[in-house]
C-alpha cells in the first residue's frame, strides 16, 4: 500500500485530491487481503477504483483505502451460436468490444468507445445508441464485502435499470470480479438510432457499426483521446431524463421546432439532456474559467486544465439550474462522486 496517492491522474477528468492509502489489485487474493486489512483498522472506508472515467473526486481526496482493480483476462467459449466471454473487471472496456467485434459477434458494437473498465460496465448499465450492456450480461462474479466470499449473480439479480443496477444502489455491498457476456455469433448488428442509421449503408457488419459509433463519439468529444483538445471529461455528465408523456408534451409546446423524444415501453418518454441544456441557454463551448461545456456536445462537462473539482461542481449546478428553471426538469448527474455529495 502507498500513502497519499493523488487520484487525479487515475481519472479522465484529471481532478481530485489524494487517497489516504492506495493499492493495486492484480488478483482476487490481493482484494480480499486489502478488505480484511481495512476491516481490521476500525472499518476504514474502502473505495474500489476502475478506469476512473465516470468518477468525480473531492478536492480534499478520500480519507480511506482505494483499491485499484487491475485484473486481466478474457475467456471465450462458443456454444450453439452464442459466443460467451468472461471478462476480468480490470480489462479496458473498449478493448473488450474490439475483441468481440473482431470475432464477428454482435451485442455490444454500439457500446464502442465508452471509456472505463469492464467491471464498471454493469454498475452503470452502460448504454449508447439504443444498446445496453444488461441485454447481453449472463452472469456477474462478485466478492461479497460482508462475507468476503465469491458469488455469481445472474442478470435478474443485478436489478438492471436505465443507467442503474444493484451495484450502483448498494455501492458498498459487492466488488465485481468479472462479467460474463453472451454475444450472437455472426449476428446482425443493432442499429436503432436515426443518427447511426444515417451514416451506415444497408446491411452493415458489426465492424461497420463499431467504426461509425467511434466516429460519432469522436465528433461529440466522447472519446478519451490525447489528440482531442478537450480530452478531460467524464463523458455524459447527466443522464437523459425520463418523464411522463404529459410533461414531454408540455415542454415540446414551449419550444420551436421538433424536440427529440424517445417513447419507452412503460409509456413514459426519455428526453435528450443535451438538447435541453442547449435550449436552456447553455451553448456548446460555454466556459466558467478552467471548466466548461464541450464545444462538441452539451452533455459533456470539460476540464480545460488548472481547475478544481469545486469549479466543476459550480458548473454542474449552473447547468442543472438553467434546465430546471427553463423546463422544470431536474437533471440527474451520472458520475460517481467520491468524498463529496452529489450536486443538485
Amino acid at each position: 500500500m502507498k500513502p497519499s496517492v493523488a487520484l487525479a491522474r487515475f481519472t479522465t477528468l484529471g481532478l481530485g485530491g489524494p487517497a489516504a492509502l492506495f493499492a493495486e489489485i492484480e488478483e482476487g487474493g490481493d482484494l480480499v487481503s486489502g478488505l480484511e486489512w481495512a476491516r481490521g483498522k476500525n472499518s476504514m472506508p474502502v473505495f474500489i477504483l476502475g478506469g476512473g472515467s465516470n468518477l468525480v473526486v473531492s478536492d480534499e481526496g478520500f480519507a480511506g483505502l482505494v483499491l485499484h482493480m487491475r485484473t486481466r483476462g478474457r475467456d471465450f467459449k462458443e456454444n450453439a451460436g452464442e459466443l460467451r466471454v468472461e471478462v476480468a473487471a480490470g480489462e479496458t472496456w473498449d478493448d473488450v468490444v474490439a475483441d468481440v467485434v473482431s470475432r464477428d459477434a454482435a451485442g455490444i458494437e454500439c457500446l464502442s468507445g465508452i471509456p472505463g473498465s469492464a467491471g464498471a460496465a454493469p454498475v452503470q448499465n452502460i448504454g449508447a445508441y439504443g444498446q445496453e450492456v444488461a441485454s447481453v450480461i449472463r452472469q456477474v462474479r462478485v466478492l461479497d464485502r460482508i462475507s468476503l466470499r465469491e458469488r455469481q449473480l445472474d442478470a435478474t439479480a443485478c436489478c438492471f435499470g436505465y443507467r442503474d443496477s444493484i451495484f450502483k444502489r448498494e455501492p458498498d455491498r459487492f466488488v465485481i470480479l468479472s462479467v460474463t457476456l453472451g454475444l450472437a455469433k455472426a449476428g446482425r448488428p443493432s442499429v436503432r438510432y436515426p443518427e447511426l442509421m444515417a451514416v451506415l449503408g444497408d446491411n452493415p457488419s458489426v465492424a461497420d457499426v463499431r467504426i461509425a459509433v467511434r466516429a460519432l463519439r469522436r465528433k461529440k468529444a466522447m472519446l478519451i483521446e490525447e489528440a482531442d483538445p478537450e480530452p478531460r471529461s467524464a463523458g455524459s455528465f447527466f443522464t437523459n431524463p425520463i418523464v411522463t408523456t404529459a410533461v414531454a408534451d408540455a415542454i415540446a409546446a414551449r419550444v420551436d421546432g421538433d424536440m427529440p423524444r424517445y417513447p419507452l415501453p412503460d409509456g413514459r418518454v426519455k428526453l435528450a439532456a443535451g438538447w435541453l441544456i442547449e435550449r436552456a441557454g447553455i451553448a456548446k463551448g460555454f466556459r466558467m474559467g478552467p471548466v466548461g461545456v464541450s464545444s462538441k456536445h452539451a452533455l459533456a462537462l470539460v476540464h480545460h486544465g488548472g481547475g478544481t473539482t469545486a469549479d466543476l461542481l459550480r458548473l454542474a449546478r449552473h447547468v442543472h439550474a438553467a434546465v430546471r428553471d427553463r423546463f422544470g426538469v431536474a437533471l440527474v448527474p451520472e458520475p460517481v462522486f467520491l468524498g463529496l455529495d452529489r450536486p443538485t
